[in-house]
Formats: structure tokens, C-alpha cells, sequence
């Protein structure tokens, strides 16, 4: 069985002639054998989507002839040719869909879901969290009531970041703000949820500190991505300074940077991206490196629902599990839609796809109308890394 044809799929939404808005957007790969078995992988789109595109063409030169059930020889001989894959998030992102789209393929072939592959079934459902469902909320009041709607949807954890337009540092009255709004969202629960935080790593280690001294009270499941991510020094300041359970990860690119992480006790969960970090090969391994060390998984997974199906079939055999971000709810219809079988969330669970793969079907159909192209829709007065007209006081 060889790799005969590769197709990259730019998907989106039109917000103006020749460009994509990013809540809207998906980079998919699709794979098919010499036998005709068809796979699906997923990259990231993130303000980067024209060079991802070019890196999955520049991947697909080492990929094409190849078995799709080497995954390891595979990598190691993109690794071989790309000098610099290490420090490329476009390289390693393309890679990822690569072995993402190759893993598919293997659960067809032999006719079980990802899952039975890697470790077999350690958990037939998948406790998840919400992101995405604050867009628009500024006021305290704002987020009390969105929080109960998405309580009242069955979830039991729910991560938001209150910080508005707050970077790099942060005053007194911005922490009084956030506090106002995590206070809000704890209030409109009655307690009843987890409560996640997140910085989008933006602040330095004083500004951080400070925030979760106040929010300490609180008890957040965790704070996510508390400083820079590149400031791992500053990390290591912010753990030695606080008593809070920190999150990060969702930026790294290889498993010797989660290993660093890990192993310098820099934080309590792992958040590698299945499609940042080498798909599902590196990600499994960057599990087995953190069991090692008694830290628990929590997948980043803010993009598609090819990424999605991936990351709960790797959920599903990983015996160091925490919980797993889900934008399901707050997706566009058309991502919903894009898989045919994906399973919904209830009651802040949502049960593991069993057929061969990743256990769904990408409806071709969805796929061709939502074909885009361009570069996606840029905001200079709101970081695309923010829930929509949050960036706000």
C-alpha cells in the first residue's frame, strides 16, 4: 500500500473577496493509497495559513510513494530533509496532518478505531470542557449568564480568559475585572463547575503572579498558559511563586520540549496539540513522558473536527487523562456538519467514535463548498487569538 494521491483543502468562510475569517477556517489534508483507502489530517490555521498550505506541498515531496503504516520512518525521514523542522511550527503542523491522515488510513486497514491501535480502550467516554462560549462578553453580567446557558447544556467545566485587553502587563483595576467576571461565572454555576483560566500566555511572571494571587480563592481546575510561552524561566518563577495548578503546551513542537516542561516540574498538565506536535506517533509518546512524571493530558483543540475525532480517539487509551477542550457547541454549523458521525456532547461528556479510523466520515460535500482561498481575515484592533469582542474593558 503506497500514498498515490494528496489533496490540501483550504476551508472557510468568506468575510470579504479572497479571505477567510479564522472562526470559520480549517486546513485539511486528505490521503489516498494505492488501494484506494482514504485518510483525513488536519493542520493549523492560525494567521498562518498560506505557509501551512506551502508546507503541507513541501511534506508531500518525502510522503508520496510512501507506506502509510510506516508513521515512524516516515517522520524520522521529514526530519531528515527539513533542517530546521525543530523550530517550524509551519513544519511541524504539516507534518502532524501528515501522520494524522496516515493513522486514519491505518484504522481502515485493519478495521479498528485509532484508539484499539495505540493502547486499546481505557475509557469509553470523554469528560470535556467548553471554550468559545463567552464571544461577545465583557461585563461580569455578560459572562454570569452565557456560563449558566452553557452549565445548563450539560457541561461541567468551562474555560474562559477574563482579561479583556490586557497584555504583557496588567493593573489593579484589570485584575479587579477579571476577578468580577471569574466570580460571575463561579456566582451563575452555584459552584457546580470547573473553572478554567486562560491567559493565552500574554502576561509577564509579576502580572501573572499578582492574578493568581486574587483568583486563587477560586480554585481553578488550572491556569492555563499563565506567561510567554517562551519565557519558560519566568514559568519556572511563576511556579516557585504560587500554590495554582498550571496548564501549558499547546505551543510546543516537540516532544523534547514537553520533556523539558515535564521533567523541570513546570506544570500539571500537558497540553500538547495532536496537530502542532507530530500527530498522533509524537503525541502518545509525549503522554507516556509525562505518566512518567504523574502529569495529566488535556489536549489543546481549538480548530476542526478532524482534530477533534483524532484527539478523543488518543483521549480514549491514555490511562493519564485529565479532561478535553471541546469548541463542539461553538463551532460554525458547517464544521458540525463537515463530519457526518461525530458524536455530540451531554452532560459534559461525549462518547469515543468506534468505527475503523478516526470514527468519523468527512462529508466530500461540505468539503467542496467551503472551499477557500487567500489569506484569512485579518483584525488589527483584536488578536485572532481572543473569543470574538472580548478584547475589551
Amino acid at each position: 500500500m503506497k500514498i498515490t494521491e494528496i489533496e490540501v483543502y483550504q476551508l472557510g468562510e468568506q468575510a470579504s473577496p479572497g479571505s477567510a475569517t479564522w472562526a470559520g477556517n480549517s486546513i485539511l489534508l486528505k490521503l489516498t493509497t494505492s488501494d484506494g483507502t482514504v485518510g483525513y489530517g488536519e493542520a493549523v490555521p492560525t494567521l498562518r495559513v498560506q505557509p501551512v498550505i506551502q508546507s503541507l506541498h513541501e511534506v508531500a515531496r518525502v510522503y508520496k510513494g510512501r507506506d502509510p503504516l510506516d508513521m515512524e520512518l516516515n517522520i524520522h525521514e521529514w526530519h531528515k530533509h527539513d533542517f530546521y523542522l525543530p523550530v517550524s511550527f509551519e513544519s511541524t503542523t504539516a507534518l502532524s496532518a501528515f501522520d494524522i491522515a496516515c493513522w486514519d488510513i491505518a484504522g481502515k486497514h485493519f478495521g479498528a478505531p485509532i484508539h484499539q491501535l495505540i493502547g486499546g480502550t481505557y475509557r469509553n467516554r470523554v469528560r470535556v470542557y467548553a471554550n468559545g462560549w463567552y464571544d461577545k462578553c465583557v461585563t461580569p453580567e455578560q459572562f454570569g449568564t452565557r456560563a449558566k446557558k452553557f452549565s445548563g447544556m450539560g457541561y461541567t467545566a468551562l474555560k474562559f480568559d477574563p482579561f479583556g485587553s490586557h497584555y504583557d502587563s496588567i493593573d489593579r483595576n484589570g485584575i479587579e475585572r477579571a476577578y468580577e467576571r471569574v466570580k460571575a461565572v463561579r456566582d451563575a454555576t452555584n459552584g457546580r463547575v470547573d473553572l478554567l483560566i486562560e491567559h493565552h500566555g500574554r502576561f509577564d511572571p509579576n502580572s501573572a503572579i499578582a492574578i493568581a494571587h486574587r483568583l486563587r480563592e477560586f480554585d481553578p481546575l488550572f491556569m492555563e498558559e499563565p506567561v510567554h510561552p517562551d519565557n519558560l524561566e519566568g514559568l519556572r518563577k511563576y511556579r516557585e511563586a504560587t500554590d495554582v495548578r498550571i496548564a501549558v503546551g499547546e505551543r510546543i513542537l516537540t516532544k523534547e520540549q514537553a520533556a523539558y516542561i515535564i521533567s523541570n516540574n513546570l506544570a500539571d498538565y500537558m497540553q500538547a496539540d495532536i496537530t502542532n506536535i507530530g500527530g498522533v506517533t509524537v503525541a502518545r509518546k509525549v503522554a507516556a513522558i509525562a505518566e512518567a512524571y504523574g502529569v495529566e493530558m488535556a489536549f489543546h483543540n481549538a480548530f476542526g473536527p478532524v482534530q477533534n475525532a483524532v484527539t478523543i480517539q488518543v483521549d480514549a487509551a491514555l490511562p493519564n487523562f485529565l479532561i478535553q477542550e471541546s469548541f463542539y457547541d461553538c463551532f460554525p454549523d458547517w464544521k458540525r456538519r463537515l463530519v457526518k458521525d461525530q458524536s455530540k456532547i451531554e452532560d459534559g461528556y461525549t462518547t469515543v467514535p468506534t468505527r475503523p479510523g478516526l470514527g468519523v466520515e468527512v462529508d466530500e460535500k461540505v468539503l467542496e463548498d467551503h472551499r477557500a482561498e487567500g489569506q484569512e481575515y485579518f483584525n488589527p484592533d483584536e488578536p485572532v487569538w481572543v473569543v470574538k469582542d472580548t478584547w475589551k474593558d
